[in-house]
């Protein structure tokens, strides 16, 4: 391990730096940056007859992309298992590292969307969800209870 420059680098962050999943996935997939690990970055665009969904899943595989309609709720989920192993040349471990993650949003539809009625495309690690617009009543306002402590 290098040690940091003390001009240019905060030594405290290499100390305390958590694994890089940049190792196990490559530089801009889904896990990597700043406080972001886990989130699904979504763009939903209204058009006439329906919305388009679009979100980044970089470093998924399509067979790891699961989109399920249940309720009225989309819900999209991808999951992650990798395992690195390296071993020496006497067959010894030097490095095994292993990953298995696993993000999740879900979006209300409707009651009146039907599982036939989504079309989904997944290419260039973004998936496209075309959702057509139906009879849609007004979602609950969810209520909180008080946590006292």
């Amino acid at each position: 391990m290098m040690m940091p420059s003390i001009f240019h680098e905060n030594l405290f962050d290499e100390l305390f730096r958590l694994p890089n999943v940049d190792d196990f996935f490559g530089k801009g997939n889904l896990l990597s940056g700043n406080g972001t690990a886990g989130m699904m970055k979504t763009d939903v665009k209204e058009k006439d007859n329906g919305y388009e969904v679009a979100i980044d899943l970089p470093g998924f595989k399509k067979e790891e992309i699961n989109a399920k309609l249940e309720d009225g709720y989309l819900t999209v989920s991808a999951q992650k298992d990798v395992n690195n192993e390296e071993k020496g040349e006497d067959g010894k471990y030097i490095r095994r590292e292993r990953y298995t993650g696993q993000c999740r949003r879900s979006f209300y539809v409707g009651t009146a969307v039907e599982d036939e009625d989504i079309k989904a495309k997944f290419e260039d690690g973004i998936l496209r969800l075309e959702i057509p617009k139906k009879d849609v009543k007004e979602v609950e306002q969810r209520k909180y209870i008080a946590i006292e402590g």
